[in-house]
């Protein structure tokens, strides 16, 4: 009796959750599909990361993002201690400098720890000065140590800029243009899509054989040629809106005919057949019911294009024809990687990888975590 009344207790709760979802508004269904996947969570946290440590990447690095010292060329990155060389444990951590040895022979530098002296890791600090969001002076750090010693938790390149604090600034271009390319991909592929699946006929037929041009160049070559036409003169601001348009000019396709498709099954439905007999204008029924009804799909295809953009990027700037200095960028950054010689001595230098690696899974998580809560009704 007792193992019934718990079955039957089971079945209304699971009816009442039901019921509870039926009422739920569509957004609110899709957050709670969407929560329910935790590599969905943990791709939207990989993406969150990326972005503060872009946006403060000021607040996160210990040293200023512009000072370059050629005495502290690839530095070797600095190993964070509980243990010194004698054994003796310490609450905080700490780290020792490096010092070098130059190999009378073959010329090569060798860096050693210095363990005359520990230098403690301290959080909060009082450091160099920077503009916080580019408005609010400050000189506040994450962390980092007393004068006389140094923290490079990445290592640093051959101008002797820590890599960490510039992984993290180089974030601001590589996202950014990654999103302002892809929205610009999204928005000219869904508005073609719609259009093309509404009106249908000659327009169709038109928007559809342009739509094949466009898809039949090869991307990278294209990118590649387009790029090089950017004048090397050119100011960053021009610099960042040529390379995100360039980003933009064949990524759009695919959404196009994905967006065509979705109206394709939606213009003969009961709804936009009502919208069309109320005398509902062209426009609004595009615009008020045909692409809300996109949207999710839309939002799923902007999280899986940013890594594809991010990639892209990172391969022309690693080539020399994208983004160039004064700006930097993840693939910038891993041109350095470009001599053998130097990357076989200085394996750290390799470190902007893991940045352009936790970006395209993180995007991929997420955008992977949309799509399936984009169909709240399908089945669980």
């Amino acid at each position: 009796m007792d193992a019934a009344s718990a079955k039957s207790d089971v079945v209304l709760l699971s009816e009442t959750i039901d019921e509870q979802e039926e009422h739920e508004g569509y957004f609110q269904l899709v957050w709670r599909r969407f929560r329910r996947s935790t590599v969905s969570i943990v791709g939207a946290i990989m993406v969150l990361v990326l972005v503060m440590l872009a946006i403060f990447a000021d607040f996160f690095s210990p040293t200023s993002l512009s000072q370059i010292d050629l005495q502290a060329s690839f530095i070797p990155p600095q190993q964070i201690r509980f243990f010194d060389h004698e054994g003796n444990f310490h609450l905080r951590p700490f780290v020792y400098n490096y010092t070098y040895e130059l190999d009378p022979v073959t010329f090569q530098v060798h860096w050693q720890e210095d363990t005359s002296k520990a230098y403690e890791i301290k959080f909060l600090v009082q450091g160099a000065d920077y503009k916080l969001l580019g408005l609010i002076p400050s000189n506040l750090h994450l962390f980092g140590v007393e004068e006389g010693g140094t923290i490079y938790l990445l290592g640093t390149d051959k101008l002797g800029r820590d890599l960490w604090g510039k992984a993290c600034e180089a974030g601001r271009i590589s996202l950014s243009m990654s999103l302002f390319g892809t929205i610009i991909s999204v928005a000219v592929g869904s508005v073609m899509g719609v259009a093309s699946g509404y009106y249908g006929g000659w327009v169709d037929n038109v928007l559809q054989r342009f739509t094949e041009f466009v898809a039949a160049f090869p991307n990278l070559p294209l990118w590649m040629a387009l790029a090089a036409l950017v004048p090397k003169t050119a100011d960053s601001f021009t610099v960042f809106v040529a390379m995100s348009l360039i980003f933009a000019l064949l990524t759009w396709t695919t959404l196009a005919r994905e967006v065509r498709g979705k109206v394709l099954s939606l213009r003969e439905t009961d709804f936009i057949l009502a919208a069309k007999e109320m005398g509902a204008s062209n426009t609004r029924i595009i615009f008020r019911h045909l692409y809300p009804n996109t949207l999710s799909h839309v939002i799923v295809i902007l999280t899986l294009t940013v890594p594809g953009v991010i990639l892209a990027e990172s391969f022309l700037s690693f080539l020399g024809i994208g983004i160039t200095e004064p700006l930097i960028s993840w693939g910038l950054m891993m041109r350095n990687t470009q001599d053998i010689q130097t990357l076989g001595q200085n394996a750290w230098i390799l470190a902007p990888i893991a940045f352009i690696v936790v970006a395209v899974l993180g995007f991929n998580f997420l955008g992977d975590g949309l799509r399936d809560a984009a169909d709240p009704y399908a089945a669980k």
